[in-house]
Formats: C-alpha cells, structure tokens, sequence
C-alpha cells in the first residue's frame, strides 16, 4: 500500500474519530436543556473550551494571536452565528436532521461564489444543487417549504451562515494558524452566550413550554448535570475539531469532505443507541441526497473552501 494511500485511510479513521464524538455528545444537548438555556450553555462551555484550549497552546507552543483581527473577527461572527442555530435546533429535531441542515453548506458556498462573486456554475454543480435541495425538503419535512415550522428552516439557516463562513476563511483568514481560527471561533460564541444571558436576565422571556424554553431561558445557577455534559461537549468540540484539520492535513481536500458525511448516519446510531429514536425511511433518502449532492462538489478537479 502507499504512503498517500496510508495518509488517506488515516484521515479517514480521523474524520470517523470526529464523527463518533460529535455524534454523541450533540445527543445529550437535550439533556443539557433540561437545566439551563441555549445562551448560558454557550458561555459556559466556550468558556471550558477556551481554557483547554490555552493549556494545550501553553504546553505545545501553539500561536493563538490572529495576524488580522478583523478577518478572524468576521470568520468568527458567521460561523459562531451558525452554531446558535445549530444547537438552538438541537432541542427541537434530532441530530442527524439538523446535520443534515448544516451539511448544506458546500451547496450555499456554490451560490455564494456565482451570485456574489460571478463564478459560473457547471452541470454537476446545479445537479448537486437540486439534488441537495431536494434533500432538504425530504429530510426536514413539508414545513421546511410551507415555512409553518421555525424549527424545519433553522438548520438550513445554520447551513447559510456556515457557507458563508467557510468562504471567509479562505478569502479573509489566509495564514490563520488553526488553533487561532479555534480560539475566535469559540470566543465569539462565548461572547453571544454572554449577551444573551444579560438580555434575558433584562428582560425575562422564560416559561415557553417545552424545546422553546431552551432558547428563551435566562441565567440559572447549574446543575452538576448542566456543568458536566457542558464540559463533555467543551472537550468533545475541541478533540472533533483536531481530528478533522489533522485530516484536512493528511490527504486531499475534496476526499476528506467526503468523508465528513459519515457524521450523517453516525448521528442516527447514536440517537437510536442512546434513546431508542430512529429515522423514517424517506428521512434516510433526503440524507443520502444531501449526501450525493456534497460528493459530486467535492469530486476531483473542482476546489471546495474548507473550514478550519
């Protein structure tokens, strides 16, 4: 076998490594609800993040100081703003529907760069393009076009931003090392958790029944539950991101794309492992779809923006 052949089936292992850890600890933000808010549960755990991550820095040597803040800053906004949603979505649909959401990013980033920026989009790309947007509507449900669900349209709003991320990164965040784009990405998510509790704290919206209350809670003192899944998802975020770049490292780009969907199917088992929910059949054909649709952008000979 050959060392490109090795790196490609370690990276790989690597992205499955990412998978299985994001799948499971994104299962337990439905615990995480039960005793605190959207907000606090992004404060805190940013604030877990941030201090591992400085640990980690100090020991290896590792550069967190971005060489252009306001690229860094930009980057961060998006991507930050996109996993309010995704998690804010968490407390409503399982897992791997709201992944599912997200996943559309590669088709919004095709979008972006013909509307915004007058690339043209060839045959293959507006294929993928019906072909994930048909994914969406099967996945999500009906509600996702009738827009009578604020829930079924939050993951492909998570999708957006994060596309439009994705593409900062490239454009305004060349030379950024990883652990910096990390370091600003969980930042400003601890700053929006922060903001969120001192509105809400202001101004009480709590007492919506079920999912809702996640997202409208305000500050309460945690639990050991609360602080403990918080931590995990900390930890689980910052080892899930590590894997991926180090894949992102060890072969091609387009390939470990690919391979990023497996997180689709991972986040189904563990949600039927875990609290015996299972998927409907036409929920496995929209995924398999958005999953096509991700595999002909990411075929060989066309470039992808990546995101650290």
């Amino acid at each position: 076998m050959t060392d490109t052949s090795n790196r490609t089936l370690a990276a790989a292992g690597a992205v499955l490594g990412y998978a299985t850890l994001i799948g499971f600890t994104d299962n337990f933000v439905r615990v995480i609800a039960m005793d605190g808010g959207l907000w606090q549960f992004h404060a805190s755990r940013s604030g877990m993040a941030l201090v591992l991550l400085a640990g980690t820095a100090a020991a290896f040597g590792l550069r967190l100081h971005p060489n252009r803040w306001r690229g860094v800053v930009a980057r961060s906004a998006l991507h930050g703003a996109a996993m309010l949603i995704y998690f804010g979505a968490l407390a409503f649909l399982p897992v791997a529907q709201v992944a599912a959401g997200l996943f559309t990013a590669p088709i919004f980033v095709l979008l972006i760069q013909r509307f915004a920026y007058g690339q043209p989009i060839g045959g293959w790309q507006a294929l993928a393009v019906g072909l994930g947007f048909a994914g969406v509507v099967i996945v999500l449900g009906p509600e996702v076009m009738a827009g009578a669900s604020l829930a079924a349209v939050l993951p492909v709003a998570a999708g957006v931003l994060y596309a439009m991320g994705n593409i900062a990164t490239r454009a305004w965040c060349a030379g950024e090392t990883a652990e910096t784009l990390l370091a600003g990405f969980f930042a400003m998510l601890g700053l929006f958790g922060l903001a969120g509790m001192v509105v809400l704290a202001m101004v009480p919206l709590s007492g919506a029944e079920g999912p809702a209350d996640f997202i409208l809670r305000g500050p309460v003192w945690p639990t050991g539950s609360f602080l403990g899944w918080t931590f995990v998802q900390a930890a689980g975020s910052l080892l899930g991101v590590g894997l991926v770049i180090k894949a992102y490292q060890m072969a091609e780009a387009t390939t470990v794309s690919v391979f990023e969907y497996a997180i689709l199917p991972i986040s189904a088992g563990w949600t039927w492992l875990l609290w015996g929910e299972t998927l409907d059949w036409t929920a496995w054909i929209g995924i398999a779809l958005i999953t096509l649709a991700g595999v002909i952008i990411a075929r060989p000979g066309r470039r992808s923006p990546v995101a650290a």
